[in-house]
């Protein structure tokens, strides 16, 4: 895949490794003048700046505030709002304050995937079509004037050719300098872009944005990049380009890294590198002045880390996600020894609920919105009962039941008069919204994409029952650990160590038990199939999803058992066609308790 050498804004010649390189504004900016404070060389008056850089990150498809699986205005506990039309309100108020020239937006990735108005035109009516539709995200992103965006892992979940017809969509550079060609390696997308801003004094402000994404897509999208793309950690590429920065002229550096900052990892070792590595970059890397963080979707207003080559304080900021908050970072600058130098920067962050959607950009998408909505409530069928995700991390739920039994079912019938046929069929599957729910009667599209968010595909691979119980025993860990005999809150139950709901999988075809009175490693009980103990010798084939089945959750053994058959469809629409094919769903007909908690053989909920 060749490096892709576009310009943008400023149409300016590619730079360094031929790397598109973009000129910012240069017009004169208001509000912005000379300070005549304390004085520099014989009593001179200093020369200062002050300038604004707004982020995003997160969007995931979020333009309106909508709610697209719940067919209403999107609402939660915290009275958050969410969208981009929420954001352009807050950006223009930035910006009359400070003076539009003055100020730059940027957004630290996973900007395409999310809600059913982004799969709608990446799937439905997708934008790789001849004379297809410009992606909403693009629309509204030029709109309100993004500078650059860098890349999110969830950008190649719909494939290369989606994410490059996107990218020539946008006004503005995608962003990844440790996106490499797996041939070249070199850089698969522009790495940086660097802006120009005049100041009052005749001194331009060189910034560049440098945009760094996540090296898990190597493992959770293999399928769309494996020997396309390779994704180096974001340190050493950090340490790469930062130096050629300030080289070519860079008086400030930000990063727009979709990385979390705690320097943690989902992906266990499979991978010699950090998934949240922010707070690394700006440890380790000298001469960046402020980082954008993304990926976590957490809020950090300000958070301060020391480089330790330089002891500076680099300021790191995260808006939360999808368009519920804006960074602010504020840099102030004065002019000595012949340059720029940053003499404070600090970041506070926005929020989305304190203002009225942009009519600007609502209005532009509004047909694309209506679109979508009357696509989401199709009916697809009918249900006797209602179900719940509720209570479905700690019980054996129906509606989870649902997922794992089509999932089986699909399976079976690909599997039918091959090697594999005569093997059990196993399925997994997690909760991943606890808000998630099928009705008693008209089931429609937005109840299975609310069950199912995420364009997962369907896997089936090999395992042994020994392999099993120790993937149940790593499942296990998302439990707290609870003492048999006292009261069970279920607020404090699960999520151990952090671990997210999409990382605890519960599997349907045997019984067992999960002793939560024990430790990890230690908690599975009773394994059985069809009655009797497994044998951990015996055969199982198991339904697992492509996040799953490449290593995503850092699970064992699943990643490098025998693929015994894939579907190239995303379950929520094996999910949809199921329920089209019955016309009714009856939870009698698939629902059973394979599993439950105990504590020292006691049920903990009877």
């Amino acid at each position: 895949m060749p490096l892709n050498r576009r310009t943008f804004l400023g149409r300016s010649a590619a730079a360094g490794a031929g790397v598109a390189m973009a000129g910012g504004a240069l017009a004169e900016p208001a509000g912005a003048a000379e300070a005549r404070g304390r004085g520099h060389g014989g009593g001179r008056p200093a020369r200062r700046y002050s300038f604004t850089v707004m982020g995003t990150t997160d969007l995931h498809g979020n333009v309106f505030n909508w709610d697209y699986f719940t067919d209403r205005e999107f609402d939660d506990a915290a009275r958050n709002d969410v969208g981009l039309a929420k954001i352009s309100t807050l950006v223009e108020q930035v910006r009359r304050e400070k003076g539009r020239r003055n100020t730059l937006l940027i957004d630290a990735g996973d900007t395409i995937q999310g809600t059913q108005l982004s799969y709608y035109y990446a799937k439905v009516d997708p934008i790789t079509a001849r004379r297809g539709p410009v992606h909403p995200m693009a629309q509204a992103m030029n709109a309100i004037g993004y500078d650059a965006a860098a890349l999110g892992n969830h950008e190649f979940n719909y494939g290369i050719p989606v994410l490059r017809k996107f990218e020539e969509q946008c006004d503005f550079p995608l962003l990844g300098a440790n996106a490499l060609d797996a041939k070249t390696l070199r850089p698969a997308f522009a790495p940086y872009v660097m802006k120009r801003l005049r100041t009052p004094c005749g001194r331009d402000v060189r910034v560049a944005v440098l945009g760094l994404t996540n090296p898990g897509i190597a493992i959770w999208d293999k399928a769309n990049v494996g020997g396309r793309m390779v994704f180096p950690g974001l340190e050493e590429q950090a340490a790469k380009w930062v130096p050629r920065l300030r080289s070519m002229g860079a008086d400030v550096v930000v990063v727009s890294a979709h990385s979390g900052s705690s320097g943690t990892s989902s992906y266990g070792d499979r991978l010699p590198y950090v998934e949240n590595a922010a707070g690394l970059v700006a440890e380790q890397v000298p001469g960046i002045d402020a980082i954008l963080v993304g990926h976590a979707h957490v809020e950090i207003a300000e958070h301060f880390v020391t480089n330790r080559a330089t002891g500076k304080r680099v300021v790191l900021s995260e808006p939360a996600k999808w368009g519920q908050r804006l960074t602010l970072f504020d840099f102030d600058l004065v002019w000595e020894k012949g340059r720029w130098a940053v003499e404070r920067a600090g970041s506070r962050v926005l929020n989305s609920n304190t203002v009225a959607e942009d009519r600007k950009v609502t209005s532009l998408l509004r047909d694309e919105h209506r679109k979508v909505v009357a696509y989401v409530n199709q009916v697809i069928g009918t249900s006797v009962a209602a179900m719940s995700t509720a209570d479905a991390p700690w019980k054996d739920e129906p509606i989870i039941d649902l997922i794992n039994h089509v999932q089986a079912e699909t399976v079976r019938a690909a599997l039918v008069g091959g090697e594999y046929a005569a093997l059990p069929v196993l399925s997994q599957a997690s909760c991943f919204s606890r808000a998630a729910g099928i009705p008693a009667g008209d089931v429609t599209i937005r109840d299975a994409a609310g069950l199912y968010p995420f364009e997962n595909t369907l896997e089936a691979r090999l395992l042994t029952g020994g392999q099993l119980k120790e993937y149940l025993e790593y499942s296990a860990r998302y439990y707290v650990r609870t003492p048999a005999g006292g009261p069970v809150d279920t607020a404090k139950l699960t999520n151990a160590d952090g671990i997210p709901d999409y990382n605890y999988d519960a599997v349907s075809g045997v019984a067992y038990e999960i002793d939560v009175a024990r430790p990890v490693g230690s908690r599975i009980v009773g394994l059985s199939f069809e009655g009797r103990a497994v044998d951990p010798a015996a055969r199982f084939v198991l339904a697992v999803n492509n996040y799953r089945a490449s290593g995503g959750g850092d699970f064992p053994h699943v990643p490098g058992a025998k693929q015994v058959w894939a579907d190239s469809d995303e379950i929520r629409n094996t999910i949809v066609s199921w329920v089209r094919a019955r016309g009714s769903v009856d939870p009698a007909a698939f629902a059973s308790v394979g599993w439950r908690l105990t504590r020292d053989g006691v049920p903990v909920f009877p």
